[in-house]
Formats: structure tokens, C-alpha cells, sequence
């Protein structure tokens, strides 16, 4: 990817991330995980708890990303992080459903 795409790219990447974090208590932090062909899954978590991820096709552009929208970026996901989420509803459906036939995983 060109120097100027990854760029652009990362402008893009850090509006949104600027955008949740505003919508949600005003601050976020992150977390960088390589998924493989499809690329590097930025994990965020809002002040409020709202949580939600990125895609990025490379590390430099996340890391990138998250530094413009002006975020803390975490090593791991670890448990002070998790203790941030708020989950609903939803989500324990879902994560339930996966392994106790709750609703199905598509």
C-alpha cells in the first residue's frame, strides 16, 4: 500500500474512531490483534463502556489511526480493559447462543 493510501486511510480510520469516542463519554482506548489475511482488528472501549472494533490493513495504519484520534492503546486486551465493557442483552444472547443454542451464529 502506498505511503499516501496508508495515510488517507488512517485519516479515515482515526475520524471514526474520534467520532465513537466523542459519542461515548468523550475518551476510548484500544487494542491492536492481527486477524490474519484480513488484517489488524482494532478493539475499542468507550469512556461510557460502548465497545466495538476497526478493521485496518496494517498495524502502522491502526497504530496510526488511534494515535490522530488521540487514544490509549493497550498491549493486550486484558481484564482492567474487559472490566470497562458494558455488555447487554445482546451480546450475552450471543455469546451464550454460540455454545448453549441460543440464537444462531451467522
Amino acid at each position: 500500500m502506498a505511503a499516501a493510501d496508508s495515510s488517507k486511510q488512517a485519516d479515515r480510520l482515526a475520524k471514526r474512531i474520534g467520532a465513537f469516542a466523542r459519542r461515548h463519554g468523550g475518551s476510548a482506548e484500544g487494542q491492536i490483534a492481527y486477524v490474519g489475511q484480513m488484517g489488524f482488528r482494532l478493539s475499542l472501549v468507550a469512556g461510557d463502556g460502548t465497545w466495538g472494533d476497526l478493521m485496518a490493513p496494517s498495524e502502522e495504519t491502526a497504530r496510526t489511526a488511534a494515535e490522530r484520534a488521540g487514544i490509549t492503546l493497550k498491549e493486550s486486551f486484558d481484564g482492567e480493559m474487559a472490566e470497562h465493557m458494558r455488555t447487554g442483552p445482546y451480546e450475552w444472547s450471543r455469546m451464550a447462543g454460540i455454545q448453549v443454542g441460543g440464537p444462531a451464529n451467522r
